[in-house]
C-alpha cells in the first residue's frame, strides 16, 4: 500500500492506494508543520487515527507533501517522526509547493501559487519547481492567507477600525479579549492556525463592502509579492490551490485583471487532482 498525504498547517488529507493503484481509504489528521508543531506530537497525533493505524503496517511507501517542508531540517523530523508510525515504508518528504504543482498540472507550463492557512508561489514547467521566493511565514509574509486575513481582521477588531456593524458582531461571536488573543498568538504551537480560524467571519460577510476592500488589497499584496517577481507572470497561467483561493476565486480574478494577469484553475483540495498525479507519473 502507498500513502499520499497533503499536509498544511491547520489539517493533512491522507489517501491510501492498495496494490492495485486503488483508492483504499481517505481521512485526516491534524496539520503538521514543523515550524509550529512540537516533533513530539506528530506519532501521537497520527496513532489516534484508528484508520491508519489498522494499516500501517501493510505501507510500503509514503509521500508526505508539507507546508514547512522547504527545509532539510524540517524534511528530515517529518520523515524521524512518520518512521515512527510506519516502520515498514519509505518515507518521502517535500514541501506543499511540489504537491500543488503536481495537482495543478494540466500539461502546460503555470505559475502554481498556494493560498490556505498560509501562503506561497512557484513556477511548474512540467518537470522542474521554480521557486524564486522565499517563504516567510506568518509574521513578515503569507500575504493572501488565512492567517493574514485572520491578522487583518483582530488587528483592525482591537484597534477599532472595523465599522460598527461589524464590531459588533465579531465582538458577540468572539467575546475576544486582548490577553486570550495574545496567549494564542504567542504561547500556543500553531498560532497561524489560530489566527486563521478567525476567517470564517469574514468569509460569511465577504459581500460586506468593508472586506471586499480589506480582502482585496491583501490579495493584491499577494500577487504584487509572490506572482509578480516571476518573469513568467505576465505570459504564463496562474493557478490556485487552497481554500482562501477557493472561496475568494472571484476577488483573485478581478485583482488578477487590474494586473494584466491571467488566473487559470482554481482548486480547493488539491489531494484527489495529487492522487490522480501520483498515479500517473510516480507510481
Amino acid at each position: 500500500m502507498v500513502a499520499i498525504v497533503d499536509s498544511g498547517s491547520t489539517k493533512s488529507d491522507w489517501v491510501i492506494l492498495d496494490d492495485f493503484k486503488k483508492v483504499f481509504l481517505k481521512t485526516e489528521t491534524i496539520g503538521f508543520n514543523p515550524n509550529f508543531i512540537n516533533r513530539e506530537l506528530i506519532a501521537p497525533e497520527i496513532q489516534k487515527n484508528s484508520n491508519l493505524i489498522s494499516v500501517k503496517n501493510s505501507i510500503t511507501k509514503v509521500f508526505f507533501y508539507g507546508s514547512g517542508c522547504g527545509v532539510k531540517k524540517n524534511c528530515e523530523t517529518i520523515e524521524e517522526e512518520l518512521k515512527k508510525v510506519f516502520g515498514k515504508a519509505e518515507i518521502i518528504v517535500k514541501e506543499d509547493l511540489m504537491a500543488a504543482a503536481y495537482a495543478a498540472y494540466s500539461g502546460k507550463p503555470a505559475i502554481v501559487c498556494i493560498l490556505g492557512t498560509g501562503s506561497n508561489s512557484c513556477f511548474f514547467d512540467g518537470e522542474n519547481v521554480k521557486i524564486e521566493l522565499p517563504s516567510l511565514g506568518f509574521l513578515i509574509g503569507d500575504e493572501g492567507s488565512g492567517s493574514a486575513i485572520g491578522k487583518q481582521l483582530v488587528r483592525r477588531y482591537f484597534m477599532k477600525k472595523l465599522p460598527a456593524d461589524l464590531h459588533k458582531e465579531f465582538e458577540a461571536d468572539y467575546h475576544l479579549t486582548v490577553e486570550d488573543a495574545l496567549k494564542n498568538m504567542y504561547h500556543t504551537p500553531r498560532p497561524n492556525a489560530y489566527l486563521a480560524n478567525f476567517t470564517k467571519f469574514v468569509i460569511e460577510r465577504k459581500d460586506h463592502p468593508y472586506f471586499k476592500d480589506m480582502v482585496f488589497e491583501e490579495m493584491k499584496s499577494f500577487f504584487e509579492y509572490q506572482v509578480l517577481p516571476y518573469k513568467e507572470a505576465h505570459d504564463a497561467e496562474i493557478n490556485f490551490i487552497g481554500s482562501i483561493a477557493y472561496y475568494y476565486e472571484n476577488t483573485l480574478r478581478s485583482v488578477a485583471a487590474e494586473l494584466n494577469l491571467n488566473v487559470g484553475h482554481v482548486v480547493q483540495k488539491p489531494i484527489e487532482s495529487l492522487v490522480d498525479y501520483h498515479i500517473k507519473y510516480i507510481l
